[in-house]
């Protein structure tokens, strides 16, 4: 809106959101030339229009709780023509209507609501994915990167680079505009997450594009979206392992987390880590090293030189000798 306003200063900007199956346009939002940051809202429903966002069990979620958006109203249509099952599973009873015939239609897209009534656009359901069990919603992570005003464009996908380790990875672009020293790095967009989703919905890597890829219509080209590099990872400034147990360490960690050169003080989890690799880690420790390393252990102390450490001084652990007692 900003582009807009810079070449356009005296034009009003209106957001306008709907779908075809409900009249085009269900809600509207006036845009305010004074928002500086945060995502512009797709507004509060039109008249004779009702929105609901509810949850997987169709229940209305909370304020700032990511929902499946629903449209109910006039302006909702009757079907789709000659597609009887599409319509049964998109077109549905509207429980919070006191019309027994009153139907509401479910879009796919994802909202939540502001505490001023307004509704924020966080993307498709369409790109839900599952990784380790957990049922992730992409579209709700790029909806919080977008936050970050130095924030032009993103997109998060899954990745199975390496068979069976799936991975999300953040892709996005700089705003136009914005000084170098504005530019948030790995760790800043990380920590950024970490504040505002829990910890299995926080990218293991986050590649910065000079563009997005686009197809022929214009949209991502999310095949076309490159291996993230180490670049990608959270890494602190490198110190090389120290000792014998570091190094066997940190060549575990390469082999595991698939990373060219680990230093002493880099975290497991920042480089891509999770539950299932640190049960393997363990396994590599008590194989290679010959000693015993409690996952939880891990956790509290994630770094090459920690997990030495800890490793170090359960070793020199002394046993107290039980004397004979003659009784």
């Amino acid at each position: 809106q900003r582009e807009v306003w810079h070449k356009f200063p005296d034009v009003m900007l209106h957001d306008l959101y709907g779908v075809t199956e409900a009249a085009a346009d269900s809600m509207y939002w006036a845009c305010d030339p004074m928002q500086k940051e945060g995502r512009v809202p797709i507004g509060r429903p039109i008249s004779n229009t009702r929105i609901y966002i509810l949850d997987g069990q169709g229940q209305p979620v909370p304020i700032g709780v990511s929902g499946e958006i629903h449209i109910a109203g006039d302006g909702v249509a009757r079907g789709y023509l000659n597609r009887p099952e599409l319509t049964a599973e998109r077109f549905v009873r509207d429980p919070f209507s006191d019309d027994p015939d009153a139907r509401m239609y479910k879009t796919g897209d994802l909202g939540r609501w502001r505490a001023d009534g307004a509704i924020e656009y966080l993307g498709r359901n369409d790109f839900q994915v599952k990784i380790r069990g957990l049922r992730i919603e992409l579209g709700e992570i790029e909806a919080r990167l977008s936050e970050l005003n130095a924030v032009r464009e993103v997109v998060v996908v899954a990745r199975e680079d390496r068979q069976g380790d799936k991975r999300l990875v953040a892709y996005w672009t700089v705003r136009d505009g914005i000084d170098e020293s504005a530019v948030p790095g790995v760790e800043e967009l990380r920590d950024h997450l970490r504040a505002r989703l829990p910890g299995y919905m926080v990218p293991s890597a986050f590649v910065r594009l000079d563009v997005m890829p686009l197809t022929p219509n214009g949209k991502v080209d999310r095949r076309a979206l490159p291996e993230p590099d180490g670049e990608a990872l959270l890494t602190r400034a490198y110190e090389a392992p120290q000792g014998e147990t570091e190094e066997v360490l940190a060549g575990i960690w390469q082999e595991l987390l698939g990373v060219e050169r680990v230093g002493r003080h880099d975290n497991f989890f920042d480089l891509g880590g999770h539950s299932l690799l640190a049960v393997q880690l363990v396994a590599r420790i008590r194989k290679d090293l010959g000693q015993e390393l409690e996952l939880r252990t891990l956790f509290e102390a994630p770094t090459v030189a920690e997990v030495a450490d800890r490793l170090q001084a359960a070793d020199e652990v002394m046993l107290v000798p039980i004397e004979r007692v003659d009784h």
